[in-house]
């Protein structure tokens, strides 16, 4: 077993729970969310990590299989990683998939069906276009007691297609880790922009950056990989809890052709939150984001392509009061309903397991922050956006 980037459990607490880990096979910046939700749960509770890594065969292995599980309904096909043997029983076997191929990876792990007395996989993105070319994947899930989904409209499709329990779930976040307070830092960045952008938008951004004394952070390349997931998840809350605005839209928003319409909540929404950035763009059009983030302000929207960005700044910038509230909102709401642990501790309770004191403790810790937050009122110079002529 590996346990690579994972907190170590106590020796002497036998492991009741058995994660399966994408983290040595798949390192896109893109995961590193997940692989701290992993993180967590090793330090609220009794895990053992599984973690098997590439095959010489991984990559080549990876694609074939995948091909093939969308047409035929098999589900033992290799994509090329290293097999491992479970040593023992679990109460829980829990896997965290970013998409369906990942499905495929547990035949590296014989048996680990009959090891666990309960089975949840959270599959965080599947659309509902996509369940007719997904034969293999489904069989595989099917297996699960349980599944878990971070977009709404697929989970009625995706249970009628397996015969299995599936239910919608928002992302979630180490609002600790991201959480400015108890010192908050000054926020010197003027606009944070993470992952898939409007090119229209950042392209006035970029002149905003190149006329005056703005700071204006975004990526500069594409696909990116990790040399340590839990690195680039704190460089990110380092950058989010110092930026005064942050970019969220809708989950892929700029691929339609993929999402049919499908309109769902990204992991951006919580990002910036718990940060208690002030949050412009597009939500998305659900019952779902009005359920989980019906706070004042949550959001300031700004359309998916917009020009005039700096106007919309420099008139947010005139209202100091307004955005003291939308940040101090942003936090406590994260703290309160958005951290890991309140998802595990939903996992334990589907699972008809107890919760950890481990999990109580970093609960009590999030309310005490909290309150910490909601009293305190910020006096830390923000700066201001300068108006491009």
């Amino acid at each position: 077993m590996d346990r690579t980037e994972c907190p170590v459990r106590d020796v002497a607490a036998e492991a009741r729970i058995c994660i399966f880990s994408q983290r040595n096979l798949q390192r896109l910046v893109s995961r590193c969310a997940d692989y701290r939700f992993e993180d967590v749960i090793c330090e609220v509770d009794d895990v053992d990590l599984l973690a098997p890594g590439r095959g010489k065969s991984f990559e080549i292995g990876r694609r074939i299989s995948n091909r093939l599980a969308q047409h035929l309904s098999v589900s033992s096909v290799s994509p090329g990683v290293e097999k491992v043997t479970l040593g023992k029983s679990y109460d829980l076997f829990f896997a965290k998939c970013l998409f369906p191929s990942d499905l495929l990876a547990l035949n590296a792990v014989p048996g680990w069906r009959q090891r666990s007395k309960v089975a949840v996989c959270w599959l965080a993105e599947i659309w509902v276009n996509q369940l007719d070319k997904l034969k293999g994947h489904l069989k595989i899930l099917s297996q699960f007691d349980y599944v878990l989904l971070n977009c709404s409209a697929s989970s009625q499709p995706l249970q009628d297609a397996i015969g299995r329990p599936c239910s919608y779930v928002v992302p979630g976040i180490d609002a600790m880790l991201f959480c400015p307070y108890p010192n908050p830092p000054v926020r010197c960045v003027d606009v944070y922009s993470l992952g898939r952008r409007s090119e229209v938008t950042h392209k006035a951004l970029l002149k905003m950056a190149e006329s005056n004394s703005f700071f204006y952070v975004y990526d500069t390349i594409h696909r990116m990989d990790t040399f340590h997931s839990s690195q680039h998840r704190t460089l990110v809350a380092s950058i989010a809890k110092r930026s005064r605005y942050f970019v969220a839209n809708a989950a892929k928003i700029d691929r339609h052709f993929e999402t049919q319409g499908q309109s769902e909540i990204g992991y951006r929404f919580l990002e910036g939150a718990a940060a208690g950035a002030v949050m412009l763009g597009e939500p998305p059009t659900n019952e779902a984001f009005a359920e989980n983030f019906d706070w004042a302000d949550a959001v300031i929207h700004m359309p998916f392509d917009t020009p005039d960005v700096g106007e919309i700044l420099s008139d947010l910038d005139s209202q100091h009061e307004r955005l003291e509230d939308i940040r101090r909102n942003n936090v406590a709401n994260s703290l309160l309903r958005h951290d890991w642990a309140y998802r595990w501790r939903a996992i334990l309770y589907m699972a008809g397991l107890e919760p950890r004191a481990r999990l109580e403790a970093r609960e009590k810790r999030l309310k005490e922050l909290a309150e910490e937050v909601e009293e305190t009122s910020s006096n830390i110079p923000t700066g201001v956006v300068q108006k491009v002529e």
